[in-house]
């Protein structure tokens, strides 16, 4: 059982991976968009949102973490410098996968994925966090509390 195993294997060994995926992030950062298949470009996601958060965190921990997965000092410059700035009042979700059909040669599922312009993060507007409803007080068995019944007076 792959009980708390993070990541898709993509039928490749872990160096194999570890490489396509770090070209894929670097591909998808500097060209803002890339055509794969759906399991690499859900695998993907996750990769550049972590990217664009560390562009968001700026330090120089954060820099060098990155250089660590992208090795392309224009395309790191590019996150800390424009995607970061770009994001910086986004909680997470910065890229866009869409379905575009089946591969012609092997009938592979294609996706498009790219990172979101900049036109569609200003005009998202921040969520409020006082619009949640409030929850009631419950018993130690989920039960809604009772309220107490005044006693009659004899």
């Amino acid at each position: 059982m792959r009980h708390l195993k993070k990541g898709r294997k993509l039928n490749r060994s872990p160096s194999h991976r570890s490489a396509m995926m770090r070209n894929l992030v670097t591909s998808l950062l500097r060209h803002d968009r890339i055509e794969t298949t759906d399991p690499k470009a859900k695998e993907l996601r996750r990769w550049s949102d972590w990217m664009i958060s560390l562009g968001k965190e700026g330090g120089l921990h954060a820099r060098r973490q990155a250089l660590a997965v992208i090795r392309d000092k224009a395309v790191v410059r590019k996150v800390f410098n424009i995607l970061g700035p770009r994001f910086k009042d986004r909680p997470g979700g910065y890229t866009r996968t869409v379905k575009i059909g089946l591969r012609r040669g092997d009938n592979a599922p294609l996706s498009l994925i790219e990172v979101i312009p900049e036109q569609e993060v200003l005009k998202a507007e921040p969520t409020s966090t006082a619009s949640k409803r409030k929850r009631r007080p419950t018993t130690r068995k989920g039960r809604p509390k009772k309220e107490a019944e005044p006693e009659a007076a004899a």
